[in-house]
């Protein structure tokens, strides 16, 4: 086995096996806090000295949750619903909980009523971001967040910590943007997946030990040859491209994803925090600098220009659009995103995605006629 067969060997078992990851940090004395999406303050968990765990839905079958949430609310949050129903975050100290959507909103509630012997923390973004009177109000957000978990913690986070936590997820982030550069330089250096489980796979440890293995990563696919890449190059747009069996389909029609701006992907990591000595306003000029996002007041339609950008500077042949099925704030972006794409004549491909139903067949035969059009 060679040392990157190992280190995505690690990234793909706490991604599968996150309920034992769950478990061996309760069994070291470790309190452990869920994190729903999307732009939750994890510093502050890190800096409280727990762990936080991301809670990103999951393919299940839906029965429990019903009755919180109709049949068209998006799959991620059914699924987050059923697992608080059926007690798969029971061992969570806590759960965290931002609202930027009206969906996540619902949910926040919604694990009050569900969850009673459990802990809900609720964090509201302003949503125009911009304005200095929505910095003031997200700082004061995250103090709160941050008193509620220092009452889980046990315990007082002094601003020194925070610091040091940032810097810790700065550097995470910061390792994250080098390995999706990498990706994109050498098309077909790793798989669709496989790059998949390397990001997604830092919402289930702890960040400074997935830096230690991106970084090794790094530096080995660094020194890997130049590919004389076969196929097509596209860049992913949505909340998350999920099913892995969709990502399987990329693999087989030899389409290398050089770039994303996912909400579970790039999203994340993209927009550093500023520095400064005040942690807390620390992160919320960090709220402040993030844009072009679906949940965030975009009035100027960046994120469509942010998109084509992107398939521009990364010489992609299209730009596939992973649209989670009944996400609202994802549909309206829909028709901006489309245009930029046509304006910079970059193909682009819109598919339907939901975590609770298995449309593989469907995904196949679209991709196949996208990568027709290409020309591939």
């Amino acid at each position: 086995m060679s040392r990157v067969d190992d280190l995505l060997k690690q990234m793909i078992y706490v991604t599968e096996n996150v309920d034992k990851v769950v478990s061996d940090k309760k069994h070291s004395g470790k309190k452990v806090v869920g994190v729903l999406p999307i732009y939750a303050p994890e510093e502050l968990v890190h800096a409280a000295g727990m762990f936080p765990v991301g809670c990103w839905g999951g393919s299940t079958n839906i029965s429990m949750a019903a009755k919180y949430l109709p049949p068209f609310a998006c799959s991620i949050m059914q699924a987050v619903m059923e697992y608080a129903e059926r007690g798969t975050y029971k061992d969570l100290d806590a759960l965290l909980v931002p609202t930027p959507c009206d969906t996540l909103k619902a949910i926040s509630q919604n694990l009050i009523y569900a969850c009673p012997d459990q802990k809900i923390i609720i964090l509201t973004h302003p949503q125009n971001n911009k304005m200095e009177a929505g910095v003031i109000f997200a700082k004061s957000e995250f103090a709160k967040v941050k008193a509620q978990l220092e009452a889980v913690a046990g315990t007082t986070i002094s601003d020194q910590v925070i610091n040091e936590s940032i810097e810790i997820y700065n550097d995470h982030r910061s390792a994250l943007m080098k390995f999706t550069e990498i990706i994109a330089n050498n098309p077909g250096v790793l798989s669709a997946v496989n790059r998949h489980y390397v990001i997604k796979s830092g919402l289930y440890m702890e960040k400074e030990e997935h830096t230690k293995l991106i970084r090794e990563l790094n530096s080995i696919l660094k020194a890997e040859p130049k590919m004389d890449w076969p196929g097509k190059k596209i860049v992913l747009a949505g909340i998350l491209a999920e099913p892995n069996g969709l990502l399987e389909i990329f693999d087989e029609f030899s389409l290398a994803v050089v770039a994303d701006e996912l909400a579970q992907e790039s999203r994340q990591f993209r927009t550093l925090v500023p520095e400064g000595k005040d942690p807390l306003e620390r992160l919320a000029r960090q709220w402040q600098n993030r844009e072009a996002c679906s949940v965030i007041l975009d009035s100027e339609k960046k994120r469509a220009k942010h998109i084509a950008a992107l398939a521009k500077a990364n010489q992609a042949d299209g730009v596939i659009f992973c649209q989670m099925k009944f996400c609202d704030p994802e549909e309206f972006d829909y028709p901006s995103i489309k245009k930029a794409c046509e304006d910079a004549q970059i193909p682009l491909l819109h598919l339907e995605s939901d975590q609770l139903s298995d449309s593989t067949g469907q995904y196949r035969t679209r991709i196949q006629a996208f990568c027709e059009l290409l020309g591939h």
